[in-house]
């Protein structure tokens, strides 16, 4: 843009401009035409007055051809009746565009008139008919001085959080005195909010005041509408915010005691994977809307939860028994990679449902999860009984031909994720700890077909023994793992089955590695350092789950306020009252929003005003499980009584 300004131009330069016109020889010129007239996002028209032009704005018009200096500085100008507005003018690069700027602002509400005259040429020469634009400035406008929520700043930005769901002032204070007229009608709250609105008395302060309790976590937005006038005329431009409410600590359900409590919540979750289970397989879901996609390690999750029901009268003996004889059926015919199933499968046809491009094929470690729910069905299992008997030697086949050692991938030590038959080892996922995977190197070493040997869990699992951690957090020491542990299913999904109590090796006592981890977790939703709405010493519990765009992994270093109850009620055995608290309180204050059908909905993020209405088997299995560890030790009693357990724990180094 070459910026030519002027407010008044020289004599002789204008001297100068006409004696070079009058070199120049005397040729015939077209027409100059207008292509645009614009100011700001307005386009001016002469087929109507153009509105609400800025009083600050500048103009700018478009020519088809270059325009002549010193006649566009004679001959286009902006004037009120006969008051011509001294400007500043630029012309563009190619000499078409040329910008009009207002020396001072321009008055509010008032009628101008941009106009071109007839004695304007283009650089070549072309005439022009002349051309006048009429518009009009906008409306003075009321400004927003300040608005608050309970005394916190609700300007964009901000937008304040943990209000209290049964008192809220706003305050607002405008620029100038407001019309009073039905006032009201210009404020409104989504959802409906029934308030009382007070106007102070030089009408420029108003209060709006709640008169019944708001939903809690909840988002609620303020409008203010556009259509709000002051006594002058002045306009203003509108208004939107919100803002988040506080818990509302009242009891939402009728109190019980603990163990009535437990038991609620067990039968309510048990119905996941026996009401809820695929009717053709009896496999658990991977989730409550996946239709016929069952999962492998959930599902493992689930047989675990079958002698709980049949212990806790929530099923028959026969129910249950039918129930394994469908899922072991099931898995006899299903697509196995070397013995291994896949994450994910077809619940009507067994055959693989990938679970991302290249795992396609075997899972080893949702295996792992599998072999463990099925040898403790089986230590549950009757042989005295022929169709339990049967089950029994079924699942004794499907361990026997799961191919541990090649997923050593040609003999390495160490197990490795995946395989495919059309990728092979294209995921390249080493199984390394410390996670949820312990489990996977002892049921391979339970194998008496397919064994690994210790070296395998040493070097592989354990890599030579990096995964000791040995610092406190929180004050809190944590054996092995990530620093703050990591989410706690590292906690649950390997200890369903193998009873952490007294379990120690070379790297870790692994009770204090479970209890220490859930009280680092715990702990961290104490302090809050990020300041998240709704953690508290009752509610706590960071552990991967669904969250508001989707599914993530949630833990200490990686939190983003969503909280699990899988995390803290699979915690159990571990941390029996701080999980009771959290039961407690996940059921009576918030169980309005978070206990559905099945138990416990996946997640919650007060932060977000965000609520899940999904249900994961590999979030629901833990917590069944792990409360009847807690109560009575069942799943932990029947696997660690299983003889290659034991061997295998032997093998690897464990002591008890």
């Amino acid at each position: 843009m070459k910026n030519f300004q002027w407010v008044l131009l020289p004599t002789f330069l204008i001297l100068f401009f006409v004696s070079c016109k009058k070199d120049k020889p005397e040729t015939p010129s077209g027409t100059l035409q207008i292509s645009t007239v614009k100011s700001g996002n307005s386009s001016f028209n002469l087929s109507d007055t153009t509105k609400n032009i800025s009083i600050n704005a500048s103009i700018t018009i478009a020519f088809s051809n270059a325009i002549d200096v010193a006649s566009a500085m004679q001959h286009i100008s902006i004037r009120k009746a006969d008051q011509i507005i001294p400007t500043t003018q630029s012309l563009s690069e190619d000499g078409k565009e040329i910008t009009l700027t207002p020396g001072t602002a321009l008055e509010f509400n008032e009628v101008y008139v941009l106009a071109v005259a007839p004695q304007l040429r283009g650089l070549a020469g072309e005439s022009f008919p002349g051309i006048e634009f009429i518009f009009f400035t906008e409306k003075p406008a009321i400004e927003l001085v300040s608005i608050t929520v309970n005394g916190l700043d609700f300007r964009q930005p901000h937008r304040p959080k943990d209000i209290k769901y049964d008192s809220i002032v706003v305050r607002i204070n405008f620029s100038d005195a407001v019309k009073e007229d039905q006032l009201k009608q210009y404020f409104s709250f989504t959802p409906n909010i029934d308030f009382t609105l007070s106007l102070s008395g030089d009408k420029k302060t108003i209060e709006l005041k709640n008169t019944a309790p708001l939903d809690y976590y909840r988002r609620h937005f303020l409008i203010i509408s556009s259509s709000l006038q002051a006594n002058t005329g002045a306009t203003f431009s509108g208004f939107s915010n919100q803002f988040i409410t506080g818990l509302n600590p009242t009891p939402k359900f009728p109190l019980i005691d603990d163990e009535a409590l437990l038991d609620l919540v067990q039968a309510q979750t048990f119905r996941y994977f026996y009401d809820f289970a695929h009717p053709v397989s009896g496999m658990a879901r991977e989730r409550n809307n996946s239709g016929d996609i069952v999962t492998v390690g959930g599902s493992g999750f689930g047989l675990m939860a079958i002698p709980i029901g049949v212990e806790r009268g929530f099923i028959t003996r026969e129910q249950g028994v039918a129930h394994l004889d469908k899922v072991t059926n099931f898995l006899s015919t299903a697509d196995r990679f070397h013995g291994v199933w896949p994450h994910w499968m077809n619940g009507n046809t067994g055959k693989v449902h990938p679970f991302s491009t290249f795992d396609n094929g075997g899972d080893l470690v949702e295996t792992s999860f599998m072999a463990a729910g099925l040898i403790t069905v089986r230590q549950y299992l009757d042989p005295a009984q022929a169709q339990e008997l049967t089950i029994i030697n079924r699942i004794n086949q499907l361990l026997e031909a799961i191919e541990w050692d090649w997923y050593t991938r040609g003999g390495q030590d160490v197990l490795y994720w995946h395989w495919s038959p059309n990728h092979g080892w294209a995921m390249n996922m080493q199984v390394r700890g410390y996670n949820e995977a312990l489990i996977t190197y002892v049921m391979a070493a339970t194998s008496s077909t397919f064994p690994i040997q210790a070296p395998v869990y040493h070097k592989g699992w354990a890599n030579n023994g990096s995964i000791i951690n040995g610092s406190s957090f929180y004050g809190i020491p944590l054996p092995v793992g990530f620093d703050y542990g990591g989410p706690l299913f590292f906690s649950h999904y390997s200890f369903l089955g193998l009873n952490p109590t007294n379990l120690s090796d070379q790297y870790a006592n692994y009770w204090t590695q479970n209890v220490n981890h859930s009280l680092i977790n715990r702990q961290h939703s104490v302090i809050n350092p990020r300041g998240h709405l709704g953690y508290s010493a009752d509610s706590w519990g960071l552990t991967a789950s669904d969250e508001p765009s989707g599914y993530g992994v949630h833990e200490p270093t990686r939190d983003n306020g969503t909280i699990s109850p899988t995390a803290a009620l699979s915690s159990m055995p571990y941390t029996p009252y701080e999980s009771m608290q959290a039961m407690r309180h996940f059921y009576y204050v918030l169980g309005d929003k978070l206990w559905g059908e099945y138990g416990f909905k996946d997640a919650f993020n007060p932060n977000e005003a965000w609520w899940a209405s999904s249900y994961l088997a590999i979030d629901q299995g833990p917590i069944i499980v792990m409360i009847e560890n807690h109560r009575t030790g069942l799943c932990w009693n029947l696997f660690m009584s299983a003889p290659e357990v034991t061997e295998a724990l032997n093998k690897l180094g464990f002591s008890r």
